[in-house]
């Protein structure tokens, strides 16, 4: 019996130390202690509890002691239910004190919350970082295409970053300053001769205000001759005139065909009116005999008029027939 006893409690002790080192890691509290972290078991049983892993908060913990940080364990822990990266946060808060740059906890937990990538800022506000516009197409006073290719040297504004615009609304204002400043230039000689005074003018503008970053300088990287957009749309309005004017002469030709057409039925109505008149002229002439009203030599007289002048209007074709041919 007491064999059975001692086994039990032996099993006993063996299950609360299981859940012991299962729940407290003790061995991360041995590196924080000997790191120099003072952090309580309970702290660390309360993480447990609270389903935070110890690991992620003592680990960085430990890194800012050692990078001569002082944070508090609840504000870490704070972060990290907040869904911040407790890591980064800590990397720049130690590049920041290292750099000699005013970042409080505080500053940079909303950074890093707000969806910045706080270590790259710092990194940034430290070694300026150069954005490389696209090919912006700008046109000068005097039709000519210009492209122009434009390095921006920026550095991060910490105070703005929660807030402010980022590399793709400096693009935009650089692009915009461009434009504008060669669309001023009477030539794009002038812009050949001279691009820094692109750069220059650009950079007066103030194009950082409301944004993230801090721009250092603008440097014009190429400048190329497109096209000759003066003369295109030139061509593009001559070529549109011409087409109106085939349009009205088209319009003008039917109408003048539709008149043809017109004429020409009216030309038919009229020959059949007098072949309808012509047919009538025997009837007639038969009654005018039966009635009296003319005699046979009238009505031989009439015969040889109409022979003769039938052999007139033979002669007269037969005649312009030799002339045509002559003429061929």
């Amino acid at each position: 019996m007491a064999n059975i006893f001692s086994g039990f409690i032996v099993i006993l002790v063996v299950l609360i130390l299981v859940l012991f080192f299962t729940f407290v890691p003790v061995g991360l509290w041995i590196t924080a202690f000997f790191s120099g972290v003072n952090i309580k078991i309970s702290t660390l049983i309360g993480m447990k509890l609270r389903r935070v892993r110890p690991g992620r908060i003592v680990n960085p913990m430990i890194k800012a002691t050692k990078g001569g940080v002082n944070l508090e364990i609840e504000n870490l822990e704070a972060h990290y239910l907040a869904g911040g990266n407790v890591d980064t946060l800590v990397d720049a808060l130690i590049a920041a004190e290292r750099a000699n740059i005013p970042l409080q906890f505080e500053r940079g937990a909303a950074i890093d919350l707000a969806g910045r990538n706080v270590l790259e800022a710092v990194q940034v506000s430290v070694n300026p970082k150069v954005i490389e516009t696209p090919n912006i197409s700008a046109v000068a006073q005097d039709g000519i295409e210009v492209m122009v290719k434009a390095k921006v040297t920026v550095r991060a504004n910490i105070d703005r970053l929660v807030g402010g615009a980022g590399e793709e609304t400096i693009i935009a204002r650089v692009g915009e300053g461009i434009v504008t400043t060669v669309g001023s230039s009477k030539t794009y000689k002038g812009v050949l001769e001279n691009p820094d005074s692109i750069s220059k003018v650009v950079l007066d503008k103030g194009l950082d205000s409301g944004t993230a970053f801090e721009i250092l300088s603008i440097d014009i990287a190429d400048v190329d001759v497109a096209r000759n957009i003066g003369a295109s749309l030139q061509m593009d309005q001559a070529e549109a005139d011409k087409r109106i004017a085939e349009a009205k002469a088209s319009e003008r030709r039917a109408m003048a065909l539709a008149r043809e057409q017109e004429m020409k039925a009216e030309v038919e109505a009229m020959k059949a009116k007098v072949v309808e008149a012509e047919s009538e002229v025997p009837l007639a002439m038969a009654e005018a005999l039966r009635n009296g009203n003319i005699g046979a030599m009238d009505y031989y007289k009439i015969k040889n008029v109409n022979s003769d002048t039938s052999m007139r209007d033979a002669i007269s074709k037969g005649s312009n027939e030799s002339n045509k041919n002559k003429e061929k």
